[in-house]
């Protein structure tokens, strides 16, 4: 069993907080104040986090797990809208984050939980919410990249675009080669970290599991489920954000409209 950390242990190492505020005072970046606040939000986030979790954990309802999913894909929505410095409207952008990332991220984790985890019930949300945290998280993350690397792709690549566009190229055609890099761009950080699992880093869940007294090869087990249901749920969400953001620049007439991006 992992023994419990008190909270004064926790402000020790909150400590090490200042070695990114020396850094930033030194090189002037200006994130001094950026970092306690979201230092201080994660603690409060993370403590109510636990309270709630205690409460889902007990009444094991699959109404409660679902509600809860819903939830952290609402935030994670508006998380991938605060990562764009040129959102195509923010409710339209908050709104594709969030539908995008519960849409991958049920498709991927319901039917893993079913059939290859096998938990008793098999919608117990102390196994299913943590593995769709863990999906969904990533996916997040690569819808925001994806997201943010195209509308600036779309605005430095417009000239190009329009002169495609102008030879008889459907708008899918000719912004073919800025999705592309969009999508690449934004599965790079996912591709990058399954290549170094096992020889640079020792993952997440891994890490818990084996702190929990689990059988390393079992928590190996369980950490490479996880890394292809992130990969595939990342490479889902990539494509249908830039597909979708592509749709929502571009009208029936083929014709590029980058007056749909904020900040333009």
């Amino acid at each position: 069993m992992t023994p419990d950390i008190g909270f004064d242990k926790i402000l020790i190492a909150a400590l090490f907080l200042l070695i990114n505020g020396g850094i930033s005072l030194a090189l002037s970046l200006g994130i001094g104040r950026s970092l306690l606040i979201a230092g201080v939000r994660m603690v409060v986030q993370l403590v109510l986090l636990a309270f709630v979790l205690r409460w889902i954990f007990e009444v094991d309802s699959i109404a409660i797990t679902l509600v809860a999913m819903i939830v952290m894909g609402g935030f994670a929505g508006y998380e991938v809208l605060l990562r764009q410095a040129h959102p195509a409207g923010r409710l339209w952008t908050a709104s594709l984050g969030t539908t995008v990332m519960l849409s991958c991220g049920f498709l991927i984790t319901l039917p893993t939980l079913a059939v290859i985890v096998q938990a008793e019930p098999w919608f117990s949300p102390r196994v299913a919410l943590p593995m769709f945290g863990m999906i969904a998280g990533s996916a997040m993350g690569s819808i925001a990249l994806t997201l943010h690397v195209l509308s600036h792709a779309l605005i430095r690549d417009a000239l190009i675009i329009e002169a495609r566009l102008s030879m008889g190229e459907s708008k899918f055609q000719a912004l073919g080669p800025t999705l592309r890099t969009a999508i690449r761009s934004g599965l790079l950080p996912t591709v990058t970290n399954m290549a170094s699992i096992g020889v640079v880093s020792i993952p997440g869940m891994m890490t818990g599991q084996i702190l929990a007294n689990a059988d390393p090869l079992t928590a190996a087990k369980y950490q490479m489920v996880i890394m292809f249901l992130i990969s595939a749920t990342s490479a889902l969400g990539a494509v249908a954000a830039a597909y979708a953001l592509a749709w929502r620049v571009t009208d029936q007439r083929h014709r590029l409209r980058l007056d749909r991006l904020r900040g333009v």
